[in-house]
């Protein structure tokens, strides 16, 4: 099964990379398929098998998604949660994959429930009460910067938020590898990137590898 390049890492060493992650129940790979054959972005190999080290490893217990799609890896991560009593919250703006994601999800058990909201998330966010260990930023790329600013207060005291495709197929790193149509989208990002870097209640790692994973780290506040 060919897999979507990321051109942002040589071909080889992703080819060598995704060669060693172990392939994934019928559920996923059919999910793949149908998610390549009809165009639906899910996460690439590398980025879904870093989720699942990052919950299990930080004992995350309850996620906010900002992006579903077909509900790849809304499954993956609540099956990456080690407690029943966890939660994923998934918010999905286009109404067709929200429905397919709804179907996908419903006929499967997770290790924990599954919380599907369909609508923008500039909306939906603003009727959630909840605190998270973890938000995952898979959506419209040119604003990254709206979903941060909306969900913080969402994020409890040292919990991190993971946001994917970041370097879009390298033209954010250089102008030269722009394409005229998407500058808003680039210059959006840009300034996304600066932001989560520069703010000292925040530490930001980015890393090359799928389309550019960004992982940021609430500080502690004492003030909450």
């Amino acid at each position: 099964m060919s897999l979507i390049k990321s051109e942002i890492v040589n071909p080889v060493i992703e080819e060598y990379v995704r060669s060693l992650i172990p392939k994934r129940n019928d559920y996923y790979e059919n999910l793949h398929v149908f998610a390549k054959e009809n165009g639906v972005p899910i996460v690439q190999p590398e980025v879904a098998t870093f989720l699942e080290v990052i919950i299990k490893s930080s004992n995350i217990k309850k996620v906010l998604e900002i992006g579903t799609a077909i509900g790849y890896s809304t499954s993956l991560i609540a099956d990456a949660i080690d407690d029943s009593h966890g939660k994923v919250v998934s918010i999905e703006v286009n109404e067709e994959t929200y429905k397919l994601a709804k179907n996908n999800i419903e006929n499967q058990d997770f290790n924990c429930p599954i919380e599907l909201k369909f609508g923008d998330a500039r909306d939906v966010l603003s009727k959630i009460d909840d605190k998270f260990d973890m938000i995952f930023i898979d959506a419209a790329k040119g604003h990254y910067k709206h979903f941060f600013d909306l969900c913080y207060d969402k994020l409890k005291n040292k919990g991190i938020v993971i946001s994917d495709n970041v370097l879009y197929k390298g033209m954010i790193a250089s102008d030269k590898y722009v394409i005229r149509r998407k500058k808003t989208i680039v210059k959006r990002m840009r300034n996304y990137l600066e932001y989560i870097t520069s703010q000292k209640n925040l530490k930001t790692t980015i890393m090359p590898f799928g389309d550019g994973v960004a992982v940021t780290y609430k500080m502690e506040d004492e003030n909450e």
